[in-house]
């Protein structure tokens, strides 16, 4: 497994990321038994970063962690946590809390539900705008004094708040979408990274099964799958971008690979310092994921996906546009 390092933060991560968000029900029924055997298969292949949330299932996502890493010697992963999204009962956001107290009372129940002594990357999942993100970044700082964080990211932030806690204390990285069909973080967010030497994760590399190459119009989305939510996937706006999925499946045929492998070969190939996160649930979607790393895309294939997926070709965005706005995106 080839390995990246985040800018100047000095943590060096395999070259691939795995997303465990999806073993916990977000994109509809999900395996324990073959999610379980998915991240250690992944470990076993020289993956090392496993991304994951203290709010995935309430914590169910952190649990299933725990049990997949039993007995794995903790210096050979890497453990990305978010934190400060607020659920209810039946999994309706309320809110974001990013008070540095409450960032602490996060961080102890996330190290006891993974069976840790402390979290590799730590990260306020979304900017909360009651907080100003040098308290929570300062608060994270004494964490990482403490032992009990090795490095502190970002998630979805503009590029303001990226230099602001920056300016608090080395970010390592952002976690941040990124994929051929929503590229709105190359025009502020990718630069200021790469000024500052800050790396990415990028998630949502193949647009949440959209650029799978499996995904058709008419696709029945079960129940508890927030695609269900997401413009991308509304009528209309997937029989537009599915259009571009189509197009992309002849470039990928050409190049002897497959749509999933050309997206996250694409992510990869933007900057040294980006690590695409993939939600393979299944150990076959992970082997197809895997084989990625190894596609080479020359400057002309390059320009050619341009030109077959041109910026801004798709339709729907990465959300609602009250969340963009949130973000600081819109």
């Amino acid at each position: 497994m080839r390995t990246r390092t985040f800018g100047t933060a000095g943590l060096t991560v395999s070259a691939l990321g795995l997303g465990a968000m999806g073993m916990s029900g977000s994109y509809g029924p999900a395996d324990r038994t073959e999610s379980i055997a998915t991240v250690r298969a992944a470990l076993d292949a020289g993956l090392t970063l496993i991304d994951t949330a203290d709010f995935y299932a309430a914590g169910h996502n952190e649990l299933l962690l725990g049990e997949a890493l039993r007995g794995r010697e903790r210096g050979s992963y890497q453990l990305s946590v978010k934190f400060g999204m607020l659920t209810a009962p039946g999994g309706t956001f309320i809110g974001i809390d990013g008070r540095p107290k409450s960032m602490k009372n996060f961080l102890v129940h996330s190290l006891t539900r993974l069976g840790t002594d402390y979290v590799d990357v730590y990260r306020l999942a979304r900017l909360d705008p009651l907080v100003p993100i040098e308290e929570t970044v300062g608060a994270m700082k004494e964490m990482v004094d403490a032992g009990y964080v090795r490095h502190i990211g970002l998630s979805e932030v503009d590029a303001d708040t990226v230099r602001r806690a920056h300016s608090v204390h080395p970010i390592s990285d952002l976690q941040i979408e990124y994929s051929l069909l929503t590229r709105r973080a190359e025009t502020d967010v990718l630069p200021t990274l790469r000024e500052l030497g800050i790396g990415m994760t990028a998630h949502g590399v193949l647009s949440r099964g959209l650029l799978s190459g499996r995904w058709e119009a008419g696709t029945s989305i079960s129940p508890g799958d927030w695609r269900a939510f997401d413009p991308m996937f509304v009528g209309g706006n997937v029989e537009h971008n599915l259009a571009l999925v189509a197009a992309l499946g002849h470039f990928a045929e050409a190049k002897g690979c497959t749509v999933a492998q050309l997206a996250i070969a694409w992510v990869a190939a933007q900057d040294v310092s980006i690590v695409p996160l993939v939600g393979a649930r299944t150990r076959d979607r992970l082997t197809e994921s895997l084989s990625a790393i190894d596609l080479q895309l020359t400057a002309n294939d390059l320009a050619r996906i341009d030109e077959v997926v041109p910026h801004g070709s798709s339709r729907g965005g990465i959300s609602a546009s009250e969340t963009l706005s949130q973000l600081g995106l819109a």
